[in-house]
């Protein structure tokens, strides 16, 4: 069964950068995609961004296209997020998670992420973006 364990979280001023991790354990990466998402107090569970291993393909929510982006290392089974930019509003628990995508379809064919549609969740990890 696959395990996702997130790092790198903390706080950040406006305008900063931080790095969340998700290493993997159980399974490899190669057909499953990878998703970031968050929650905030009172806001429901959003997709940040997602990558699949089977394609490549990426998705970014609109409210942080061209300041986060979404990598994989396949060797060491590990997801990042690159966050650049950061502001106030994307302080929040972000989560990674995992679902299967053997036929390498999902992100192309799916109109609106969903967090039912993954499988396995790490524990989160707390980004806060203040002054």
């Amino acid at each position: 069964q696959l395990q996702l364990v997130e790092s790198g979280g903390g706080l950040s001023q406006p305008g900063g950068s931080l790095t969340l991790s998700c290493t993997t354990s159980g399974s490899t990466l190669d057909y499953k995609v990878i998703g970031w998402f968050r929650k905030a107090p009172g806001k429901e569970r959003e997709a940040v961004s997602c990558f699949s291993g089977g394609n490549g393909r990426t998705y970014y929510a609109d409210t942080v296209k061209g300041r986060f982006t979404i990598t994989r290392t396949n060797a060491v089974n590990t997801a990042y997020l690159q966050m650049n930019n950061l502001k106030p509003e994307d302080s929040a628990v972000y989560y990674c998670a995992a679902r299967s995508d053997y036929s390498g379809t999902y992100l192309g064919s799916t109109l609106r992420i969903k967090s039912t549609d993954f499988t396995s969740w790490g524990q989160g990890t707390q980004v806060t973006v203040s002054s």
